[in-house]
């Protein structure tokens, strides 16, 4: 027995399966199962952000409960592995850090009494869906005195002993403040998009910079807070391994394993790492990471966010770069932002989202890449393993044993035709099936 559930542009998630053929086939040329089994997945979601709860406000009660249960409801979008900006990010209504007393090495002044207006009620109603939600965070910029330019956006932490160890003692504080509101935080991330020198709130870390914070400051940090908390490199926006950047006589050689393993050959910061986030042009490096540590966990952190148009086109992007990570060894994908009004970003790029609300009438809007996501979330359930797979259609599938034995077939047709489809499990005739892929569709097959 097999369901299929198929989107185009003008059919979201409509269920086919009546239109399946079974084949009973132990072989196709379109996609089969090679009996290798990889990694077991822990889930996907989204982030958390300010810009994203307050347009939700602005909705009615009915229309807002609608949304977190589609988004958080096992039954429906399922985001049981979510994130949460420590402080601003890009995406915060204004920019603000948890302690801006200059100075304050012992965290004196440190309240997150602005995220309970925000952010904790968000991650509060996604909890009444998900009590077991798995969350990880990341900062964009420590506090700015502890920064050079003393700003959100650009700069760096400036290396000192004190501010290190104040920052370590600044990250612990978060940790311990979001459990007093009843939310574990599972994973602390060093530091969002390593190599971002940005308008947005950003700091940037060199390796040594990096290894030397995990390895003397953050870890010791954390065991002595006694926290459960696992500390990860990331979230890595790169580096684009072998690349050459910069211009004229100031271009050097941007190399991968002076950055990533120049930090994971150090044992002592090696101990206190349990994984490794990449997003964005991280993934042109995932694969080195996963070849070289198999070892070390690997997640996708934050979807390419587009340019706020929300088109097809972007969407099937998407499917590519989820398709693309899953296969790389990543146990968890997240998107980015969840919901968002149609207005200008607070610093002047707007985004696309899985729902809009419009900022004047307050509509709701589904957009294409909810799809996309809810395509994998709803129907991939956590635990389940991904599988190797063979055949024609291989750059456009992904397939994935769930933990009740089910296997999920996610499949897009990325051609302006029709086109056939037949997959089979040489290691069971009786799942194999045959249906014919609407053009620039996406599909998800699951099969008993």
């Amino acid at each position: 027995m097999a369901t299929w559930i198929a989107t185009t542009q003008d059919s979201k998630l409509a269920d086919r399966s009546a239109e399946i053929t079974a084949t009973g086939a132990t072989a196709a040329l379109d996609l089969a199962l090679d009996g290798n089994e990889y990694q077991a997945l822990r889930g996907f979601g989204g982030c958390f952000n300010e810009l994203g709860w307050l347009p939700l406000q602005t909705v009615t009660e009915a229309e807002r409960d609608q949304i977190i249960k589609e988004l958080f409801d096992p039954e429906e979008m399922n985001f049981t592995f979510n994130r949460a900006p420590v402080g601003a990010n890009d995406f915060a209504d204004h920019w603000y850090s948890y302690d801006e007393v200059d100075g304050d090495y012992d965290m004196e002044h440190f309240s997150v009494e602005r995220d309970e207006e925000t952010l904790i009620p968000y991650i509060r109603r996604a909890q009444e869906w998900q009590p077991d939600m798995k969350l990880f965070s990341s900062p964009w910029s420590p506090p700015t005195w502890m920064k050079r330019p003393k700003a959100y956006n650009y700069g760096r932490l400036v290396q000192t002993p004190e501010n290190l160890k104040a920052y370590a003692k600044y990250l612990a504080r978060y940790v311990r403040e979001y459990a007093k509101h009843g939310i574990e935080v599972t994973q602390l991330h060093v530091q969002n998009e390593v190599f971002a020198d940005q308008k947005f709130p950003s700091a940037l870390w060199d390796a040594e910079a990096l290894k030397v914070f995990i390895r003397d400051y953050l870890g010791p940090e954390f065991e002595a807070a006694g926290l459960d908390t696992d500390i990860w490199l990331g979230t890595l926006n790169g580096p684009e391994d072998m690349a050459w950047t910069g211009g004229g006589y100031g271009m050097r050689l941007n190399n991968y394993n002076r950055f990533v393993d120049n930090i994971l050959f150090d044992d002592g910061a090696r101990k206190y790492i349990k994984g490794i986030a990449y997003q964005w042009a991280g993934q042109n490096c995932i694969a080195r990471t996963h070849e070289s540590w198999p070892e070390i966990e690997l997640i996708q952190s934050e979807s390419e966010c587009g340019d706020g148009q929300n088109t097809w086109e972007y969407a099937e992007y998407v499917f590519h770069l989820i398709n693309h990570y899953l296969k790389n060894g990543v146990t968890a994908y997240t998107y980015w932002n969840m919901i968002l009004d149609d207005r200008d970003s607070t610093w002047g790029w707007w985004q696309n989202s899985l729902f809009t609300i419009t900022a004047d009438t307050h509509e709701v809007r589904r957009n294409p890449e909810y799809y996309v996501m809810r395509h994998f979330s709803q129907y991939v359930r956590p635990g389940a393993k991904v599988l190797g797979t063979t055949g024609h259609f291989n750059s456009m599938a992904i397939a994935f044993r769930n933990p009740d034995g089910t296997i999920a077939v996610v499949v897009q047709n990325a051609l302006e035709t029709a086109m056939p489809f037949e997959f089979a499990d040489p290691a069971d005739a009786s799942r194999g099936i045959k249906a014919t892929l609407a053009p620039r569709s996406f599909n998800t097959f699951v099969i008993d």
